[in-house]
């Protein structure tokens, strides 16, 4: 056989048993048959998996029709074939099959033993689909041992799996036997709810052979409710269906739940009828769980003729087939409840791992998430920075040549561009404190002189809105403190500034006092009132938090990030404090905070700015955006320096070959080679004259200083727009006296 007609007759039995499986729910004798033609195809081409997978399906539907010698000894080569092979998947399809002959024909410990070995596979690889059909398997099992409580957990897992794999025909197929469970514990409403619901997912699927059980399921609940001509309805259809389907056990399960109908209804020898049907039935099929029901209604029925001769004998016959079956197979059970135990361990840690999973996959978009602000903050803090450092130098060299009449054009200017950078601030002061990058610089502070900047500051902006600026400073508070005072004053500037934008009339306070001391440490209180619109108390608890603003005071006229309060909350946590808020609508509002400072002594006079220090140094400047290029040069230039210029990281390492220089200003994004690379290359050089030159990174990408993989190349980091006095510090740091 040449290669394209062997790969016709794989397909071709493929189809075979796609139909096979598929039919099986409304006809049986097809798929016995279309299995029979795939199993012949696959051995005439010499194929182990389709015969592997024909074999087993064969078996399956042949387990169904009630001969199950044929079905066990198909499924027994089937998984021979699949160990060769080493399908473990296939092993457990051939092994459902085992199961379900062995626990159809009373070997159920065989039939647990089997499902179970199942179930632990089937989980392995997440097939729900099989998962469902074994889970459904072992309810039946438990309910055949009087174990209720383990079947309705059997029946809702295999439910539960049904949904997962969107199998309506198997979500129904659970629904029968949990209803019958219900309907023992005379719990009819929810019985007939379940079964209803059964009835019309195997009307909307197709499945006639479900349909009989569903139908079965129903008539039962009608006799108990002596609803007796609709159970005789439900009854004599599910029969008619199990007859022309070739479905044994469904058969021998409608002929005992019939005669327990005629009983009912006082037509006794009807009911003996049915149970000779059923009796030779479970006979030949080897149907113990019927044939012992169908004794015990017999012996009614006689007990009830008063005919005792015939009552005990099938009162004997019905005690000696259940005590064979159910006691035998109970201690069985009993011995391999280890293995049960197994299979719920086995169950929990499937679980276990389904959760770590997820864990790790949400850990991974955390992370991927965080790299992915990270970028966006990199690439956003350069691109909107650099310009804007322009705009701002260019516009405060502007204001001092301006005439008069364009002195408010240039004003405007420059306030719509400090606004602007504001608001970036924000953002990147609010993105580094929420990532934890951001530490406390503390130092030797005035702080009375201090606190009076800031008022003096923010002063100006109060007057413009008619409003007082007040600043009261306590008795024990200290002249001096270490402190960060940076970010003292941007805490105290966020809650100066949004007093002053939500007040129309009246005043803003700033209170400092000390609350305590101990040893050099003083606790101080600060405290923001103001007298404006005040806040609903329904949005006090929210007001600290990210892009928060009240939606009734939120108009443009008041602008902002959303992000200040934040910030502020976030910086007081950082200094060991929190910030609290009492306001009133209408009345005003009073933010409030305490922090540990030590007191120290007062700092050294700050020295007159821009000597001659620097003057006749030499420094490289690698900067790719011209106008910057210009502006920064002109600055070092009035500090006396001699500055060469590089476009490129390319530029700056090829001259940094050339001359030696007292300093490195380094951009980080520059076409061709950028700042980090270009740095590490000048110092991991050492025949390069300037490997160990201060090298500064100059960046309006405030990302890069967090970067800690090039930290030990940098002298230091400096930020965009350029903020004269650190930079000036900066090199001044470097000069050895």
């Amino acid at each position: 056989m040449d290669l394209n007609s062997r790969h016709n007759e794989k397909e071709h039995v493929s189809a075979l048993l796609d139909e096979a499986y598929s039919c099986r729910t409304y006809n049986l004798k097809r798929s016995i048959e279309l299995a029979g033609q795939a199993l012949d195809i696959s051995r005439k081409i010499n194929e182990p998996c389709l015969t592997a997978k024909s074999l087993s399906h064969a078996a399956l539907f042949l387990m169904v029709v009630g001969q199950h010698e044929q079905a066990l000894n198909m499924s027994t080569e089937a998984m021979a074939l699949y160990e060769t092979l080493g399908d473990e998947k296939g092993i457990a399809d051939a092994r459902y099959n085992i199961a379900g002959v062995h626990y159809k024909t009373n070997n159920y410990h065989l039939g647990m033993v089997n499902l179970v070995d199942c179930i632990n596979t089937y989980r392995k690889y997440n097939d729900h689909h099989n998962l469902a059909r074994c889970l459904k398997s072992l309810g039946t099992i438990y309910e055949y041992l009087g174990d209720e409580k383990n079947a309705i957990a059997a029946y809702e897992d295999s439910i539960a799996s049904a949904k997962v794999a969107g199998d309506l025909n198997l979500k129904s197929n659970a629904y029968n036997p949990l209803s019958g469970i219900y309907l023992k514990q005379h719990n009819i409403q929810k019985a007939f709810e379940i079964i209803e619901l059964s009835i019309e997912l195997k009307k909307q699927t197709g499945d006639i052979r479900g349909l009989a059980f569903a139908y079965y399921g129903r008539g039962k609940i009608y006799l108990v409710q002596k609803k007796l001509a609709q159970a005789e309805e439900d009854l004599k259809a599910a029969l008619n269906i199990h007859l022309e389907m070739g479905e044994t056990l469904g058969l021998g399960m409608v002929y005992h739940k019939l005669a327990s109908l005629y009983v009912e209804m006082g037509r006794w020898n009807q009911a003996k009828v049915e149970l000779k049907k059923g009796l030779s039935l479970s006979t030949d099929y080897h149907l113990s769980m019927v044939k012992f029901k169908c004794y015990h209604l017999l012996y009614e029925i006689y007990k009830l003729e008063n005919d005792p001769v015939n009552a005990l004998k099938y009162l004997e016959l019905y005690m000696t087939e259940r005590e064979s079956v159910i006691n035998t197979q109970t201690v069985k059970i009993i011995e391999n409840y280890e293995l049960i135990n197994k299979m719920e361990a086995l169950k929990k840690e499937a679980q276990l791992q389904l959760e770590k999973a997820e864990i790790i996959e949400k850990k991974n978009i955390a992370e991927q998430t965080a790299t992915v602000k990270q970028e966006f903050l990199s690439t956003m803090s350069h691109e909107i920075r650099t310009p804007l450092n322009a705009v701002i130098t260019i516009s405060s060299l502007l204001a001092d040549r301006t005439k008069p009449e364009e002195q408010e054009l240039i004003n405007a200017l420059r306030f719509a561009s400090n606004s602007l950078l504001m608001l970036i601030n924000d953002i990147l002061d609010f993105t580094k404190l929420e990532a934890g990058k951001t530490t406390l610089e503390m130092r030797p502070t005035n702080f009375r002189l201090l606190l009076d900047n800031i008022r003096k500051t923010y002063e100006s902006l109060a007057h413009e809105k008619g409003l007082e600026l007040n600043l009261k400073i306590g008795d024990g508070v200290a002249e001096s403190y270490e402190m960060d005072e940076n970010k003292i004053t941007q805490i105290l500037g966020n809650l100066i500034t949004n007093a002053i934008k939500f007040t129309y009339f009246g005043h803003v306070d700033l209170l400092v006092e000390k609350t305590t001391s101990s040893g050099a440490q003083d606790r101080l209180r600060f405290v923001v009132n103001d007298t404006g619109i005040g806040i609903a108390p329904a949005f006090l608890q929210d007001i600290f938090e990210s892009f928060s603003q009240p939606q009734s005071i939120t108009t443009r006229k008041q602008g902002g990030s959303g992000l200040g309060l934040a910030i502020v909350k976030k910086l007081v946590v950082l200094h060991g404090g929190d910030i609290r808020l009492e306001s009133k609508e209408g009345t005003g509002s009073s933010f409030y905070f305490e922090i540990e400072l030590k007191r120290t002594l007062k700092p050294d006079k700050v020295r007159s700015k821009y000597t001659d220090s620097l003057e006749g140094r030499a420094v490289l400047l690698a900067e790719d955006n011209v106008i910057n290029t210009m502006l920064i040069s002109k600055l070092l230039k009035n500090w006396k320096l001699k500055v060469e210029l590089a476009k490129d990281g390319v530029e700056a390492v090829a001259k940094s070959k050339q001359n030696a220089f007292d300093f490195i200003l380094m951009d980080i994004h520059m076409p061709e080679m950028d700042g980090f690379q270009a740095t590490r290359t000048i110092m991991t050089d050492t025949g390069n004259v300037n490997h160990k030159t201060p090298i500064f990174a100059l960046t309006a990408d405030v990302t890069a200083e967090y970067q800690s993989e090039h930290h030990s190349y940098f002298k230091g980091f400096l930020r965009k727009p350029v903020e004269i006095d650190k930079l000036y510090d900066a090199l001044l740091s470097t000069i050895v006296v």
